[in-house]
């Protein structure tokens, strides 16, 4: 199999440097790097260019999806992986999700999992990082989805379902309607577990509120609304959904709780569930960065559900 490994890039000559090393010690070298510099107003292009990437340059901003689509146009492999610039992948990432595309004949695309390494330091880019690890630990093998940040496609799928939606409603999820697209046409789609990659990202509570709620649920909800699915997989599963409701319960109770010892208890009964449903998450948070980190967590874990709930009726609720 010929891989063309496509990474859309803007603004992140830091991060894309690190990123092209890492692929660089790959244990075997993808037959091509295509950069797609996405109007950076940096460096980007330059640093992908010493690094030996065939390098694209776009006049004007297209967006994660709109540079992607460049890139695969362009790319000469049968099968496209797709990697962020702002990801440095293990030496095997690679080499496992062909594996698997080479193995399984009825498999159209692979992806992978952060690992428990998050370059970034900080209690939020910490939590936020180690999150989406453990979701991606505990999804189905056998996905519903697809992730874009470190994942490969057969490009003869990719094609069939026209590549990723550029229009701005799916700015930021246009990998998971991707891989809806893909099982639609009735192609299977994996996850690999150990096909792990760092994230070099740094997140803010700004940034994780703004993409928990605007860059995730409220795009997601109208996707499933169109789509008419709900897989209950990855950010999607019961527990997950039932700490959404549980959290906006607690909201609607607190401010209540200093006149009702009604509400006052409802609130710390839905505080307490969440609390039981997301054990295994905090537990984990604990064997990997001790009590304190996983204490500390949880009001960022309550601030994550919230937002997802915000988004959700916003979604469902406010015109495009």
């Amino acid at each position: 199999m010929e891989v063309s490994v496509i990474i859309p890039a803007r603004d992140s000559s830091r991060e894309l440097t690190e990123c092209l090393a890492a692929l660089q010690r790959a244990t075997t070298r993808p037959t091509e790097v295509v950069v797609v510099d996405d109007a950076s107003t940096d460096d980007t292009a330059a640093v992908a260019e010493a690094r030996g990437a065939r390098t694209i340059r776009l006049a004007t901003n297209q967006g994660p999806a709109g540079a992607r689509n460049r890139g695969a146009a362009v790319a000469r492999g049968d099968v496209l992986a797709f990697v962020d610039a702002d990801v440095a992948v293990a030496p095997d990432a690679l080499d496992r999700l062909v594996a698997t595309l080479a193995r399984d004949r009825d498999v159209a695309a692979v992806f992978g999992s952060y690992d428990t390494r998050p370059r970034a330091a900080g209690l939020v880019s910490q939590f936020r990082n180690l999150l989406h690890h453990y979701v991606h630990q505990h999804g189905d093998p056998e996905a519903s989805t697809f992730w874009a940040g470190c994942g490969v496609v057969r490009r003869a799928a990719f094609d069939t379902v026209g590549g990723f939606d550029e229009r701005p409603v799916r700015y930021s999820i246009e990998d998971i309607d991707l891989g809806y697209r893909l099982r639609r046409a009735g192609f299977r789609i994996r996850l690999d577990r150990d096909a792990l990659c760092t994230h070099l990202k740094r997140w803010t509570l700004r940034s994780m509120v703004r993409t928990d709620m605007f860059y995730r649920a409220v795009p997601w909800t109208r996707l499933i609304a169109e789509s008419g699915t709900a897989p209950a997989d990855l950010n999607l599963r019961g527990e997950q959904r039932a700490s959404v409701a549980l959290v906006g319960l607690a909201a609607v109770a607190l401010p209540l709780a200093g006149v009702s010892r009604a509400a006052a208890v409802a609130a710390v009964a839905a505080l307490a569930a969440v609390a039981f449903l997301n054990r295994g998450f905090y537990g984990f948070l604990r064997r990997e960065r001790g009590p304190g980190f996983a204490l500390a967590s949880f009001p960022l874990h309550l601030l994550h559900f919230a937002c997802s709930g915000l988004g959700f009726v916003y979604g469902r609720l406010v015109p495009r």
